[in-house]
């Protein structure tokens, strides 16, 4: 049988498609290739007509897509899960190292002539060595991390989830806590949860307020699960430690945000998955999904609605 082609159109810029180019674009299309920019909600699925097919998205997240209006509309979605596990836990446990051991400030002082004499207590961090690490949403990603902050001596691993994960928690030696417990015994919390209802906002004084003023918070899942606010109360007042974020709301963080003008919070531009190997099994396993979709078989890796 004989493969049909598929004629394509592709946004050449690194900057996202303005949303009206976008909708405009849309029309008549058989499939969607987008990235986590890119909102596809109802708006744009009626713009883009019946003859859509599926949405293949670039990311492992999937809060930028209207699940339900694709469900309804019987539109197929595939996602990139698994290939950049190991790239986010890298990035994750360097988050860490670099907002626990305060390296941004060094450098910083090192630079402008703040690096003087030997003193006893400057610029002085917190270890892992005999810490309890938390995790906050235990996937694939969680289990990773763990495994890469273990040769560290790190004393037990916690986790919270909304149901508990066995397995997973099995591979690490993670035992499974309330949020609460989460809060109260972490050294390090690792926030690697999926952005959903449930967990919007769920990073909030109420958390920040039951941990130690040792602890160090990381987030390198979605910005919105921190309320940013609270987050910076709880920096500011030296109610926790540290913060490394990877993510943040909005996305990017406008320059004169309140959470710039702290030393103890390390904020990076969404660069998780940013090593060139996994952008690009990113992008061949978005392309396969769109064309299996196309097709009609198959997905490398669908989302199941």
């Amino acid at each position: 049988m004989r493969e049909r082609k598929v004629q394509f159109e592709m946004w050449d810029s690194d900057d996202p498609v303005p949303r009206v180019e976008l909708l405009k674009r849309v029309k008549g299309c058989e499939g969607i290739l987008c990235v986590l920019t890119e909102k596809i909600d109802a708006q744009l699925l009626n713009a883009a007509g019946p003859n859509l097919k599926v949405v293949s998205t670039m990311s492992v997240g999937f809060d930028h897509l209207s699940l339900d209006e694709l469900k309804k509309r019987g539109i197929r979605v595939g996602y990139t899960p698994d290939v950049l596990t190991d790239c986010v836990a890298e990035l994750t446990v360097a988050l860490l190292l670099a907002t626990s051991r305060r390296l941004i400030e060094a450098t910083h002082e090192a630079k402008t002539g703040g690096w003087g004499t030997w003193r006893t207590l400057w610029l002085c961090g917190h270890e892992l060595a005999n810490s309890t690490v938390g995790i906050l949403g235990l996937g694939r990603i969680g289990v990773a991390i763990a495994e890469r902050l273990k040769p560290f001596k790190v004393k037990k691993f916690i986790y919270t989830d909304v149901a508990l994960r066995p397995e997973l928690a099995n591979m690490i030696e993670a035992e499974y806590v309330s949020l609460d417990e989460l809060a109260k015994q972490s050294d390090f919390l690792a926030i690697c949860c999926a952005l959903t209802p449930e967990t919007y906002g769920i990073c909030n004084w109420n958390l920040f307020s039951k941990m130690k003023k040792n602890a160090i918070f990381i987030n390198t899942s979605r910005g919105g699960v921190v309320n940013q606010e609270d987050l910076y109360e709880a920096l500011s007042t030296g109610l926790i430690a540290g913060a490394g974020l990877d993510v943040t709301t909005p996305e990017p963080l406008p320059t004169h945000h309140p959470l710039f003008t702290l030393k103890n919070c390390v904020i990076l531009p969404h660069v998780a998955s940013a090593s060139y190997t996994t952008r690009n099994s990113m992008s061949a396993l978005a392309a396969n999904n769109l064309l299996a979709g196309l097709r009609g078989e198959p997905m490398p890796k669908e989302l199941k609605l």
